[in-house]
């Protein structure tokens, strides 16, 4: 068929000049469809892949024709038509024969095949595209052709039934091991994303939502099975693995939004559902993982579980109920029978090892995660506070690093127990039990010269200043300055006995001690020093108020100790000369025995003014020491003391040593009788500080209400210990009746300041009892 050239330009006979001829204003109707069918057999062909022979530029100007002279509808409806039949006529039945024959390989070619005819369909028809399809509002060509293909193949009874159970099968099929075709599935899979036209509603419908629901169904079955069979450390490893493959088949051949519904599905058929399962399984569990130092595994579930909200919360809950009984069973009074946990020592480094292995679990298997770090920190504050014991043992286990140090160890090794023990003080209520016991301690370190290191102490005591403020400190500063001061107090001395050409009966070493830095010790007993102490000291105490009037020195024999020569002449071993090194106590009872053969415990405590459990005490060491320590017989020979036991020079003494220490027989920490005398103290001290916070807090708030008063008060003593609101009331009506608090006329429960701000200075400031 030949026609003109709609709008094509001929030149004029003879050469003249090119004249442009217009476009015929109307069309008739066989015009209209000779161009139609033109078209048509194109379109056809195009589908049946014969389009060589076509001239797309010549079905460019015919569509372009049709759609400019105003017949845009009738290309378009026909080319519907055109696309359907051929959809209906040969796709659908092509595909349905493919139903058990390699249905996914011919639905992917025919869907290929569609794509392409459509793409060059709309290359002929773009400018119906540009201007038909846009005026009226309907789908462009190749949207419609997908919708078409949708509509008739896709969505055709037998393929959609064959299409959607195939694709889940062969999904079905690869979780369970077997290999399927991957590049088919994705073909299909990306079809369906296309024919959603810009949405991703086909896919969704027709695909994810069944995938969804299988693979909930899939792994609701494959974990309950699974737990039943294996460890809580297999499920984990085989739901990380799971997780692993759906992340694999999502890249492979799914939309990738489809992977962040599939993981909610597995977190939750596979995490949620078993969390309580997992966490809580017994000889496999978050129990037995920390029992048995299981990090890795405690790692693999801790990832896990954080992937649902209350999977971190399970493990907290678990090891929080597991470390608090592990605690309590190390602190409670009842359960402290093995050896290390008699010994202050001893349990104190078992709170550290028990620190130090959930310190590694919370950096190694916990990611260092803040909730689980608050959640450790609150378990050792419940169950270290359990035992009243706690501060003193503490204190016991510092002082004992700083006198003897760790085996093996120096000073840096020795500086990172510091830390450790600092980090059991943070846990601690009752700090201000810990600063008594500690300030006891620190004392007899320096008096007796037993401390291993200044720079150890001062290390400690600046880790103290960082906890708790100069104020807790600044005794303890003050105590290493006495003994700086006494040094050089005790140099001026001998250099004014050599000036004076003074010679005293015994050399002394006097230290002293400044009021207000030293711990005091209740009701003291100045034991009977022998004449020549007694001369010696009375020579320093003359020399020094005469330097320093208006002080006063006071005798605190109980923290010195001597050198005593010693003479032995029994045993048929010759004549024998010791020095032995002993305290006071010991001195005082051994110089008796210059003037008696024997003596009774009674007659020594009578002669010597020395309190019968300090005596008791010096003559267990003296007579009932290490062997090659015991200066003095006991008559009888028992394992205890009683009042008329006798003791006498033990003439056999012998020692490969010149110098020989006699070891005071120590207790590791108070008695009963001592701790409860201690807690009195404390007691005392508290009420004192109470009353000066309460009026801290009234002279800054002028008026509060009662409630008030007790929660702020409670909030700024808890630095120091944890204050008793009945304690509180108390020391407020201790206040009230004292005046330094009245109540409101309006408001009983609101109390006001009753004294003006000068008067302050009247209230008893908060210092420890010190020697005078």
């Amino acid at each position: 068929m030949s026609m003109p050239r709609v709008g094509s330009s001929q030149p004029r006979a003879g050469g003249g000049k090119m004249r442009i001829r217009a476009f015929p204003m109307n069309m008739d109707e066989k015009y209209v469809s000779d161009i139609w069918a033109l078209l048509r057999n194109a379109i056809e062909e195009i589908q049946r892949k014969n389009n060589s022979g076509l001239s797309f530029e010549e079905l460019y100007r015919n569509a372009y024709t049709m759609v400019l002279h105003k017949h845009g509808e009738r290309l378009y409806s026909g080319l519907r038509q055109v696309v359907t039949d051929h959809l209906v006529n040969t796709v659908q039945r092509d595909v349905e024969r493919s139903l058990n024959n390699g249905f996914l390989s011919v639905l992917n070619g025919v869907w290929q095949d569609h794509q392409t005819a459509m793409v060059m369909i709309r290359d002929i028809l773009m400018y119906m595209d540009r201007v038909y399809v846009q005026q009226n509002g309907v789908e462009a060509v190749y949207d419609m052709g997908l919708i078409l293909f949708r509509d008739h193949v896709v969505h055709s009874q037998k393929v959609f039934n064959h299409l959607g159970s195939l694709l889940l099968e062969m999904v079905a099929r690869e979780r369970n091991g077997e290999v399927i075709d991957r590049p088919s599935l994705k073909s299909a899979c990306q079809m369906l994303i296309t024919l959603g036209v810009g949405s991703r509603s086909i896919y969704v419908q027709d695909f994810e939502i069944p995938f969804l629901q299988q693979s909930a169904e899939f792994y609701q079955l494959e974990s309950r099975k699974f737990l039943e069979e294996n460890s809580a450390s297999v499920y984990i490893a085989r739901v990380q693995e799971r997780f692993w493959e759906e992340g694999e088949r999502a890249r492979h051949y799914l939309d990738e939004i489809t992977l962040e519904a599939t993981t909610t599905v597995l977190e939750k058929e596979l995490i949620s559902e078993h969390m309580v399962t997992i966490v809580e399984m017994e000889n496999s569990g978050v129990v037995h993982m920390l029992k048995n130092g299981r990090v890795k595994d405690l790692a693999r579930m801790y990832t896990l579980l954080s992937r649902v909200p209350e999977g971190k919360e399970a493990i907290i809950k678990a090891m929080s109920r597991y470390l608090r009984d592990e605690g309590r069973s190390l602190v409670v009074e009842e359960d402290l029978s093995s050896d290390a946990n008699r010994n202050p020592v001893g349990f104190i480094q078992t709170l550290v090892n028990l620190k130090d292995k959930f310190d590694d679990y919370l950096s190694h298997a916990f990611q260092a995660d803040a909730r689980f770090k608050t959640s450790i920190h609150s378990d050792f504050e419940y169950f270290v506070n359990l035992n009243a014991k706690s501060p003193e043992y503490l204190s016991l286990f510092v002082d004992d690093l700083l006198k003897r140090g760790m085996k093996g160890m120096g000073e840096r090794d020795c500086e990172v127990i510091l830390d450790k023990s600092i980090m059991l003080f943070r846990f601690i209520e009752e700090k201000d039990v810990f600063e008594r016991y500690y300030k006891q301690h620190l004392a007899k370190r320096l008096l007796f010269n037993k401390s291993l290191s200044d720079d150890l102490e001062k290390a400690m005591i600046s880790k103290l200043k960082v906890e708790c403020g100069c104020g807790f400190t600044s005794k303890l500063e003050g105590m290493f300055k006495d003994m700086s001061l006494s040094q050089t107090t005790m140099d001026e001395f001998r250099a004014h006995l050599s000036q004076k050409d003074k010679e005293l009966p015994v050399d002394v070493t006097v230290r002293v001690l400044t009021t207000g830095y030293w711990p005091s010790q209740a009701q003291v007993t100045v034991c009977q020093v022998p004449v020549d102490v007694r001369k010696a000291f009375d020579v320093f105490k003359g020399f020094y108020l005469n330097k320093h009037t208006g002080r006063q020195l006071t005798l605190q024999t109980h923290l010195g100790n001597a050198d005593v020569n010693a003479h032995f002449y029994g045993g048929g071993q010759g004549y024998r000369k010791h020095v032995l090194i002993v305290s006071t106590a010991q001195m005082c009872i051994l110089m008796l025995f210059n003037s008696h053969e024997m003596l009774t415990l009674e007659q020594i405590a009578a002669e010597t003014d020395i309190p019968k459990k300090d005596v008791v005490r010096a003559l267990q060491s003296l007579a009932m020491g290490k062997m090659q320590q015991r200066i003095l017989c006991k008559t009888p020979k028992a394992k205890e003391i009683e009042l008329t036991d006798q003791f006498s020079v033990n003439e056999t003494f012998t020692s490969r040593l010149m110098r020989v220490k006699v070891q005071t027989v120590s207790t590791k920490g108070e008695n009963e009788p001592e701790r409860k005398e201690t807690r009195q103290k404390v007691d005392e001290d508290r009420k004192h500080e109470i009353e000066a916070c309460i009026v801290r807090i009234m002279k800054a708030r002028k008026t509060l209400v009662h409630n008030n008063l007790i929660s702020e008060c409670t909030s700024i003593l808890k630095s120091r210990f944890l204050a008793n609101p009945v304690a509180i009331k108390k020391r407020i009506e201790g206040l009230i009746e004292r005046d330094y608090l009245k109540r409101s006329e309006d408001d009983r429960y609101v109390f006001t300041l009753a004294f003006s701000s000068s008067l302050t200075a009247c209230l008893p400031t908060v210092l420890f009892s010190v020697y005078s």
